[in-house]
This record gives C-alpha cells, structure tokens and sequence, in this order.
C-alpha cells in the first residue's frame, strides 16, 4: 500500500480527492485545520490537523515520508518552497492550479478584464502551451503563476503534476456559481436576463474529474502542466436550463445582445468571450477519461445548495459569494430594465 497525504482535505477538491485515492487503494492521510473527517470517506483514512501556513505542522503531517503530497490550497512563491522543502520525504507531488495564469496574445488576463477590452481573447480550446500572467504576489492569478513557477523549477527534487482548474463546481464550494439560477427558482422568478446573448462559455470543472486526476497523476509522477475540466463547456444559457431541469421549472430566458446593463444580465459564467479548455494533453498522459458530465453533477450540487440555504439569507450562507460578485440577486433592477424595453 503507497501513502498519500492530501493537504486542505475537507474543501470541496480535498474532499473528491481523498475519496478517490482512499477507493483507489492508497493508504491516506487527510489534512485541514480542523483535523475533521468526512462520514463518506473508507474508514481507514486517517486525519490530521495542520494550518497550511504552519510549516511545523505540514512537516509533521508528513512524518516519516509519503508517495505523494495533494495540495488542494497552495497559493505563492512560499507554498511552493515549502513543498520543495519536503523532497527528501515526499515523492511526487500534485497541486491545484488555475486557468486564470493564462494571457492571451495581447498580455490581457483574468485581472484585466475589467478594463475596457480588457477580457482576455484565448484561442479555442486552450492548451497548456498557451502563454502565463507573469508572477507576482499582487493578485490570485498572478500567486498561482509564482506558484507555478517555483515548483517547475524544482522538478529534478519534486516531481510535481499542476491542475489548472476551470470553473470549479460541486458540493462544499463556498462560492457556487449555480446559486445564481438556484436562487432565482425557489424566489419563483420565471424570467432571467443573460447578457451576450446568453451564449458566454467559461469552462465548468467538477471536483469528481479533478479527483479523478488527481488519482491519475498520483500513479505516475512526473513534471507536468494540465488543463482540469469537464468534457464539455455549455453555454450560460445550457446551464440555466439543466439547473431548471433539476429544479422541475421552467424560465423564461430573456437574451441581452451585448454586455450586462448596471449589473442586469451578468452571471459568474458571463464573458465577452470563450474561455474553453483543451484535454488532449491529460488524456495522453495520463490515459485521463472524465468520470461525469456537468448536468450529471447538477443534482448533488444543487441539493447541497438548497440545503445550505434553507431558511437563511443567502449573503448569510454564501459570504465568500457576496464579497466575489456583489449583489446578484437586484430583482428590481432587473424588473426596471425589462419593463423600459
């Protein structure tokens, strides 16, 4: 039996991802802050409490040594190290990435969008030859670049598989972009605005393909980079209709031709433009095979978020949400906008 130890366990990643190595067949070793197990893992996974931030503590959570170290939380230049510093007990490693360190050809990234022009124009699919944010410590996209980096470098010490993840999604997400539509059906509201037609693309990754990764990339270590995605990139408009279908109602989709209007017709999926991932690269080498599509999902996840909301605000339930995308829910602007049409 190999030893794996998965680091930010009770997360919505770490949570996929121990299950999957656990059923796998590795002897497994979760750690988060709380030190807390999840009532689905296999009964031998063993818990451990550490602070990611606490070296001290990651070093005993290790102990005598492992064959492989997950790291769902690891952000910057000094995550980096600290895994680095590990390679005499550590023998690959596996660490979640983003697909916001790409930029495109004209250097516009996630963290310009918000200029104007700003979004940036990838080619579609992206691979993973496409050109990165230049790091830094300023922003996510740029962390996860220097965390990148750092690793890369150190490749000949610890092998290391990076997972840029697209739009992440399942149970335990603490910023889900399906309460927009989930919401919106149990408040009884049967008409939606979508900007750019509805047509926006920006590609989904459930944590169950991502643990399923994880438990690839695990069996065969090497330095690599990979695109972490579903199969299959719906529009903002399929998404509000599997989500319908989940919930048994029917909306009305209004459609925007161009950008949100103050707000109106904007949704965590809306984007001037695709932002569509390639897996070709996971598949050969990884022999990766997608163990769901994303409405496959949509009823586990739905349910968690109907569960997490009942009988609270959703600012209350959803903080991190609020602080990400402000108020989604401003039914009267949206009523005002409709009805000057």
């Amino acid at each position: 039996m190999t030893r794996a130890v998965v680091v930010g366990a009770t997360g919505q990643i770490g949570r996929a991802a121990v299950d999957a190595l656990a059923r796998d067949g590795w002897e497994v070793t979760a750690v988060s802050r709380g030190g807390d197990r999840d009532a689905r893992w296999p009964g031998a996974v063993r818990v451990a409490p550490a602070d990611r931030e606490d070296d001290a503590a990651l070093s005993a959570a290790v102990g005598e040594g492992c064959d492989v170290l997950v790291d769902v939380v690891a952000y910057g230049e000094g995550h980096a190290r600290q895994l680095v510093s590990l390679a005499g007990r550590v023998g690959s490693a596996v660490v979640i990435s983003s697909v916001s360190v790409y930029e495109d050809d004209e250097g516009r990234t996630f963290d310009t969008q918000t200029e104007p022009g700003g979004f940036p124009r990838y080619p579609v699919p992206v691979t993973e030859a496409q050109r990165t944010i230049r790091p830094g410590d300023a922003t996510y996209s740029t962390r996860k670049a220097a965390l990148e980096q750092e690793l890369l470098a150190a490749g000949d010490r610890l092998p290391v598989t990076l997972l840029r993840a697209g739009a992440i999604h399942g149970p335990y997400c603490r910023t889900p972009r399906e309460l927009y539509f989930v919401k919106r059906n149990l408040d009884g509201r049967r008409r939606r605005v979508l900007a750019y037609g509805g047509a926006s693309r920006f590609h989904p990754a459930g944590v169950r393909n991502i643990a399923e990764l994880i438990r690839l990339a695990a069996s065969r270590p090497g330095t690599r980079v990979l695109n972490a995605v579903d199969p299959d990139a719906p529009t903002v408009a399929e998404i509000a209709a599997a989500i319908d279908a989940v919930t048994g109602v029917e909306t009305e989709d209004v459609l925007m031709d161009g950008p949100p209007v103050d707000g109106v017709g904007d949704t965590p999926w809306s984007v001037p433009a695709p932002v569509v991932c390639d897996m070709s690269a996971a598949r050969e080498q990884l022999g990766y095979r997608p163990v769901a599509r994303y409405a496959d999902t949509l009823p586990e996840t739905v349910a968690f978020i109907e569960q997490r909301l009942a009988g609270r605000d959703w600012r209350e339930a959803y903080p991190k949400m609020l602080a990400a995308y402000g108020d989604l829910f401003d039914y009267a602007a949206e009523d005002a906008w409709a009805g000057g049409r």
